[in-house]
């Protein structure tokens, strides 16, 4: 098929059809979608199931302008097809890439900086599992949070997707890793891992915890999923310049802090999220993967940990899956 017949015809696709549950994600035929500029379009082989998938569906996170209204922040697959400027060395090359949306589907676009090889060690249902994570925990543990070997990391959620991720990398890179976790499996779990330690939030005070492995210390970094009253509990795991990085908002959007009590620790808090940043912002962040991370990608020292992989049309029972919240690792969607 010419890449002109391609471009014209249909594809299966996820959508949601209204805010709500598992149930509102429909299997729908739509058009193949166009590569813009700097754009590739991509023959999806897997895309990555996560949170802010969950959120979108919800209704509680809006789609950036321009961006695909279908869920899907990751894929790996085949480049089929060029936008203006992208250089032909790319076509049929296998690749995994940070989409803006649009995962779930035969076919997707991406900007073509947001894109990484897909090595002979990892399969294509792998490859789709690291984007988001990888993008999400770099960014915010090492260009946010400053994290330098020999420092502690405290992390929450640490059998999630990026939890897990947060663990590899870090112990990769030097640091102490610290988790939280819901079950005393999932702390077993988190330290067959690399986790060094790791707190059951549910049976024991995780700052105190944190104390007492610190020597009355505190950590140097918290990446914090959670928000909420959970900001108030961080900041008191931090050590003098620490820093407070937060990513999701599970626990709620607001929190209330004693600034005197940052100010005399000379605290850092920050955060972001990933998906309404810049082209070039992600660009730059792919380029520091590819120098700093994919070696070990390449090398079979990074692979992501893999939960439950779903068809695509049972994407409903994927989230449903993911919001039991009994998951460990990464859960997929297998598309081709």
């Amino acid at each position: 098929m010419s890449v002109s017949e391609l471009l014209q015809k249909d594809m299966a696709a996820i959508a949601i059809s209204e805010p709500g549950g598992p149930e509102v994600l429909k299997l729908e035929t739509m058009a193949v979608p166009q590569p813009g500029q700097g754009e590739v379009l991509i023959r999806v082989a897997a895309a990555g199931v996560n949170r802010p998938d969950v959120v979108q569906r919800m209704g509680f996170y809006p789609v950036p302008e321009g961006a695909s209204p279908l869920p899907g922040l990751e894929v790996s697959g085949t480049v089929v097809a060029l936008g203006e400027g992208v250089g032909p060395e790319w076509t049929d090359r296998k690749i995994c890439a940070l989409t803006n949306g649009g995962g779930y589907a035969e076919y997707c676009v991406a900007p073509v900086g947001q894109c990484l090889p897909v090595p002979d060690c990892l399969t294509m249902a792998e490859a789709a599992a690291l984007p988001e994570t990888l993008f999400t925990v770099w960014g915010n543990l090492f260009n946010r949070g400053f994290a330098r070997e020999g420092e502690t990391v405290l992390v929450h959620g640490g059998t999630s997707g990026i939890g897990t991720m947060a663990i590899m990398l870090g112990k990769l890179f030097g640091l102490t890793v610290i988790v939280t976790c819901g079950s005393d499996q999932k702390c077993t779990a988190a330290k067959q891992i690399g986790a060094d330690h790791a707190i059951n939030y549910k049976s024991e005070d995780f700052v105190e915890v944190v104390k007492a492995i610190t020597d009355g210390k505190g950590v140097e970094i918290v990446l914090d999923m959670v928000a909420g009253d959970y900001v108030a509990r961080n900041i008191e795991c931090l050590k003098d310049d620490g820093r407070h990085v937060t990513i999701a908002v599970q626990g709620g959007v607001q929190a209330t802090v004693n600034m005197a009590h940052i100010m005399m620790k000379r605290l850092i808090l920050t955060g972001s999220t990933l998906r309404p940043q810049s082209a070039e912002r992600k660009s730059l962040l792919a380029d520091d993967l590819h120098n700093y991370v994919w070696p070990e990608v390449e090398a079979g020292r990074l692979k992501p940990v893999m939960d439950e992989s779903f068809p695509l049309a049972d994407a409903a029972k994927a989230h449903a899956h993911m919001e039991a919240g009994n998951h460990i690792g990464k859960i997929v969607l297998i598309v081709e």
